[in-house]
């Protein structure tokens, strides 16, 4: 049976997933709705791709701390509900607070619904439950923006490689994080569709974070 503080601990998850990072910082600097323009999406990638480098690091950053505060909010319901640290219960009770952020992300309460893709948040609750596979991600994400400068397409890439690290390289023995990372990758899929059309098309805005002004 849930309890009122393991409950308690999901609704702020979720709220919290739901803060607009890119919404607030758009309207805020730039009097800009990022959704009205770009990919209509209120995420770090359209953040960039609208708002430029600044702007889009930001909302990175701080959708990356979204999910990693929300997933670590585990430390802080109790043995009796999560047991001990690092068990099977206590990640999947981090699973489902970081799941729940994500959702929030997605579907923020604050903004009409209408959120962003949740690649950030993601990564945050990736870091929070297992931080070697996360900087994996990062290595992949870097490697891939740097040599095709498509966020879209280095975030989907950091994402596939969850789920091949923990199966190949770190072996986790926990199966609900193999589960997670396999629905990550169909998340990603579903979320990036339109991304994925305009890779094919030839047609999806490249970034340069290493130009430098003229």
């Amino acid at each position: 049976m849930i309890s009122i503080y393991s409950l308690s601990a999901l609704i702020f998850a979720y709220l919290f997933g739901s803060i607009p990072t890119a919404v607030w910082i758009g309207q805020a600097f730039y009097g800009i709705d990022v959704r009205e323009y770009g990919s209509g999406n209120a995420g770090a990638t359209n953040t960039f791709r609208v708002l430029g480098k600044k702007a889009g690091v930001a909302v990175m950053f701080l959708d990356i701390f979204k999910g990693y505060t929300a997933t670590n909010l585990a430390y802080l319901i109790g043995l009796s509900v999560t047991g001990p640290q690092n068990s099977v219960q206590f990640v999947n009770y981090q699973l489902a607070l970081g799941v729940t952020a994500v959702l929030g992300h997605l579907f923020p309460i604050f903004v009409g619904f209408r959120g962003g893709k949740g690649v950030a948040t993601l990564f945050g609750m990736i870091l929070a439950v297992h931080s070697q596979a996360a900087m994996l991600c990062v290595l992949t994400f870097v490697l891939f923006l740097v040599i095709f400068k498509y966020v879209s397409l280095s975030s989907i890439m950091a994402g596939f490689s969850f789920p091949l690290s923990i199966i190949f390289i770190f072996q986790s023995p926990i199966r609900s994080v193999l589960l997670y990372g396999m629905c990550i990758c169909v998340l990603i899929l579903v979320t990036h569709q339109k991304n994925i059309e305009r890779l094919l098309k030839g047609k999806e805005s490249r970034v340069n974070l290493f130009k430098r002004k003229a």
